[in-house]
């Protein structure tokens, strides 16, 4: 095991995603359009439950969680609109896609739908291909948005994990990056919670303005959480990459600090017993998993994730900000 350095200042992931097909709830009072809708939807793949109207979504809904909801507007007793505003009113439900079927296309009233939190259209008449299109496209925005982080923007875990697996796939060269931050613990106690997002945010920054420097080819960010980011890029853009990024944050973080604790070079963390310690400012740790030809390849995502994490223990038995790279021929050979 070898390891790259860059020294500046002294000093896991859950499991893979259920792979269950994604079920959805088919809500229509007119029995042939909704065996029409349940047959083509089980023929891509999709797991299908029915109700007969919104009331019947709403019992149905009381044992089972769907992904997704295909809905009428016009139905006896609770319409499309009234269901759709019934959950988003809840918790459980407020975020689950809907799609509602119509024969209205005029403006004014795709208004009263989407004011209610409808997602998508569907028209009557619609062929097969634009049914699959729309629940399709439709899923995947949603799953984005809930796999993105609120606070900077990147993808999450699922869609890290997607990314690993469709570099093995494409067979060529990749390195995984594992970057999270030391002593950001102190940060929250000495500054409070809103502070720590700060410097989060500083490290998201600094990474894109790296990977917009180094250019092409691209570069994947990823922001598991916390203070804990992915990178997947190519072996030759790992050292150029985490060169700037290192350098950038900790000048971002010298201005987040405040200007007394950042000129003497720590903060005091008082302990449970009102003593203070000092905690050296803050710096990056980054462990890097690599698959190369003359090197390790990996046959599942969470063995270059382990082999990252374990890289990034390594960076952190190092003073100062520090990269350690993983470049063991293969998953069987001695440290």
């Amino acid at each position: 095991m070898s390891t790259g350095v860059i020294r500046h200042r002294p000093d896991e992931l859950p499991s893979e995603p259920d792979d269950r097909p994604d079920l959805i709830l088919v809500v229509d009072d007119d029995q042939d359009i909704a065996s029409f809708v349940e047959f083509n939807l089980k023929v891509h793949g999709y797991d299908v439950i029915r109700a007969r109207d919104g009331e019947d979504a709403l019992e149905v809904m009381e044992t089972n969680r769907p992904d997704l909801a295909v809905v009428d507007w016009m139905m006896p007793n609770m319409d499309g609109v009234e269901l759709t505003r019934r959950l988003r009113a809840e918790p459980l439900t407020s975020a689950l896609p809907v799609i509602m079927l119509t024969a209205k296309s005029m403006t004014v009233d795709k208004v009263v739908g989407l004011t209610a939190g409808v997602d998508d259209y569907l028209v009557k008449p619609f062929d097969t291909a634009e049914l699959i299109a729309r629940v399709s496209s439709t899923l995947r925005r949603n799953k984005e948005f809930r796999e993105t982080s609120p606070l900077t923007g990147l993808p999450g875990n699922s869609r890290v994990r997607r990314e690993i697996s469709d570099r093995m796939k494409a067979g060529g060269e990749y390195s995984v990056g594992y970057i999270d931050i030391d002593r950001f613990k102190s940060v929250n106690d000495v500054y409070g919670f809103d502070r720590g997002d700060e410097f989060i945010g500083a490290l998201a920054r600094s990474l894109h303005k790296a990977v917009t420097t180094i250019g092409r080819p691209s570069i994947f960010l990823g922001h598991i959480g916390g203070d804990d980011f992915v990178f997947i890029c190519t072996p030759e853009q790992v050292l150029p990459l985490t060169k700037r990024c290192v350098t950038d944050f900790e000048q971002a973080a010298d201005r987040l600090y405040d200007e007394g604790d950042a000129a003497r070079g720590y903060i005091e963390v008082p302990d449970r017993r009102g003593n203070k310690n000092r905690a050296a400012l803050v710096t990056l740790s980054i462990g890097v998993a690599q698959a190369t030809v003359e090197g390790r390849r990996f046959t599942d995502p969470r063995m270059v994730i382990a082999v990252a994490s374990e890289m990034k223990k390594v960076a952190k038995s190092q003073p100062g900000s520090y990269v350690a790279i993983d470049r063991r021929r293969s998953a069987d050979d001695p440290e």
